[in-house]
């Protein structure tokens, strides 16, 4: 950061009037009621559910139930003075088999919650697909599969019909690079496979699903509404200026980032991601007119940001020195980076959130200019950033979280800045609105603006969450204070 640059943090900064203040939530982690209205297991239903996956062996089975407290929910974004609230649907509540006709009672579900956040003056924002593959297609094959991104497109469809007159932001694939990688490669998450070339298959066709999903919503859904596609975009930075460690920076921007942007922003994959992957696959199963299907015009690129990847090539590692392995993406002896094997991962020094995440905000402003210089005329919005911390309720029931509402302030501070240097930032949503089931971290690891008792599954807003609401409500970033 410059001299410049630099700001009094007791300013106060003002967003434009327009810009979209929300929350987001995924399925699988809040929801619940996972045998209830004819709701079939998904893969995470199978991972949680086999021992050693999950942290205490914790399942999503009642999570924090809000399936059937989504009213008391959705008061709570009332008062948190919230604009919009980004969600995902569960396939498999909609559509059991991952093919076929619809399940009604669990659309009705999603009806009745668009209708109560509507009702509220809240922005629905959809999210088709955040992780939970029906298990009967992941049977099938799943996402290494080209058959499920056709029953992906076919799901969208399906969704559309039923709440297109109503919702007006969708996004076809929450990070597609964790479905694939974490999914597929490492198998620290659903479900669970370490197989390098399928994962490379995966994320084919998780690109492919996005393109014939955002046809499929584009023939269904009527004028006026927003498509998007939200991807973890990796901030990469090399350890050193090196030539060794940036082309170990270059490696990882391949299979993290333009793995996703080059076909569906440009129309083409990388030629430096085949070569790096030569020797595992020979990208067969890319087929004639697959990235042309892919490149679908978007209204809007979603970013989840929390914190940055800065690795080295391992020639960098001290003689004798184990290599690092954790990339903040949890620990495998198997990898999620296939083609970048010579690469090791550095967590920055300072100070870090309950995850071991480096706290960063000047990777934010720099990804986000970034990505507006490459694509420009591109709109962006953050649609995941926030942070864990170890939250417990005081002696008279009250939350102080001033670690997260310092983080958050810290990051729109970088989305201000990045809106002043001319960038198009047209939204944020906070992780999470609620405590939840954290994937492979069970219940351990508290993400929520609003704790929950997971005994009782009270609900009370930490004091985060009435500093954010200030904030949504007059559409200026005041300092936290001693919240």
């Amino acid at each position: 950061m410059t001299a410049s640059e630099i700001r009094p943090l007791t300013a106060v900064r003002s967003f434009p009037s327009d810009f979209l203040w929300g929350a987001a939530t995924a399925a699988y982690q809040i929801e619940g009621a996972a045998r209830e209205g004819g709701r079939t297991p998904s893969i995470w239903d199978t991972f949680s559910h086999t021992p050693g996956k999950v942290f205490a062996g914790h399942t999503g089975d009642v999570a924090v139930d809000h399936y059937h407290r989504f009213r008391d929910d959705v008061r709570l974004m009332t008062e948190l003075g919230l604009g919009a609230y980004r969600f995902s649907v569960s396939w498999s509540r909609v559509q059991p088999t991952g093919r076929g006709p619809v399940a009604q009672q669990g659309l009705d579900f999603y009806r009745r919650l668009v209708d109560e956040l509507l009702a509220a003056g809240i922005e629905p924002a959809l999210t088709l697909y955040h992780w939970d593959l029906p298990q009967e297609l992941e049977d099938a094959g799943g996402w290494p599969e080209r058959p499920t991104a056709e029953r992906f497109a076919e799901y969208a469809g399906l969704v559309a019909d039923a709440l297109g007159d109503r919702v007006k932001y969708w996004t076809t694939l929450n990070e597609p690079w964790c479905s694939a990688f974490l999914g597929y490669g490492s198998g620290v998450h659903a479900p669970g496979r370490t197989e390098p070339v399928a994962a490379l298959r995966a994320a084919h066709h998780l690109n492919l699903g996005h393109g014939l999903a955002v046809q499929a919503l584009r023939a269904a859904l009527p004028g006026g509404c927003q498509l998007a596609v939200s991807l973890n975009l990796h901030e990469v930075r090399p350890l050193t200026p090196s030539p060794e460690d940036r082309e170990a920076a270059r490696r990882i921007d391949a299979v993290g980032n333009r793995v996703w942007l080059g076909p569906m922003l440009e129309g083409a994959y990388p030629e430096d991601l085949f070569a790096d992957t030569a020797h595992l696959t020979g990208w067969s199963f890319v087929q004639n007119g697959d990235t042309a299907t892919i490149h679908q015009p978007l209204d809007l690129l979603a970013v989840n940001y929390y914190t940055p990847t800065v690795v080295s090539h391992v020639s960098h590692i001290a003689k004798g020195a184990e290599k690092p392995r954790d990339d903040g993406h949890g620990n495998s002896e198997h990898s999620p980076w296939p083609g970048a094997g010579d690469v090791a991962f550095h967590r920055a020094p300072g100070e870090r959130t309950a995850m071991g995440w480096p706290v960063d905000p000047s990777a934010l402003y720099d990804l986000l200019t970034r990505t507006a210089s490459r694509y420009p005329g591109m709109p962006l919005v953050i649609s995941e950033n926030g942070a864990a911390y170890e939250d417990e309720a005081g002696p008279d029931g009250t939350v102080h979280d001033p670690e997260r509402a310092a983080y958050v302030h810290a990051h729109l501070d970088a989305v201000h800045r990045a809106i002043a240097a001319g960038v198009d930032v047209r939204g944020y949503f906070l992780w999470s609105l609620l405590d939840n089931f954290e994937w492979a971290y069970g219940y351990g690891k508290r993400f929520g603006a609003i704790h929950v008792d997971y005994d009782s599954l009270e609900r009370t807003p930490k004091s985060s969450a009435h500093w954010y609401a200030r904030v949504a409500r007059t559409g200026e970033l005041h300092p936290p204070g001693n919240v």
